[in-house]
């Protein structure tokens, strides 16, 4: 009995062992933001039609926009010199020409979410933009109303490195 006792303690204290001699093993990969296309940035004449809402007291049925879209180190920034308004986007998918890209904006108790699938085709793309738009309480953060619209966008490059040369 005191054998197979030592035999089953040494064959956990050799688990162990295993186990502590395992070294983590780091991973990197190369950022999504590396594999967007450079003819991505620049500045694009952006038109947006409504498709689907649940408010549609709150959301324009068209719009024509501008997005400056601007690559330094790892971040894309996209700005509106209309609105003044300036934000680092997320990128969650390319493939060649396609990106998914996120942007959140926060004002005041409400959250705006900007979800944006584009296909790019030289000067142009066409893609989707679903808008979230949540308001919380003033009281005790919890979400008070979620507001949802689905834009058609078309968008036309007015400057940048395919309209203007390398």
């Amino acid at each position: 009995m005191y054998k197979i006792f030592i035999i089953i303690l040494l064959i956990i204290i050799s688990q162990i062992s295993v186990h502590a001699q395992q070294t983590p093993v780091l991973q990197a990969g190369v950022s999504l933001v590396e594999q967007v296309p450079m003819s991505f940035m620049g500045t694009w004449r952006v038109y947006a039609k409504l498709k689907n809402t649940d408010s549609p007291q709150n959301f324009k049925s068209t719009s024509v926009d501008i997005w400056n879209l601007s690559k330094k180190g790892s971040v894309i920034n996209l700005s509106n010199p209309f609105t003044g308004a300036s934000a680092s986007i997320n990128v969650s998918y390319v493939d060649r020409s396609s990106i998914k890209f996120t942007k959140v904006g926060n004002y005041d108790n409400q959250k705006l979410t900007d979800t944006v699938e584009i296909s790019l085709k030289g000067d142009t793309f066409t893609g989707v933009n679903t808008l979230t738009l949540v308001t919380y309480s003033d009281v005790d953060n919890s979400v008070i109303k979620t507001k949802q619209a689905i834009y058609q966008l078309r968008g036309d490059k007015i400057s940048g490195s395919s309209i203007v040369g390398k």
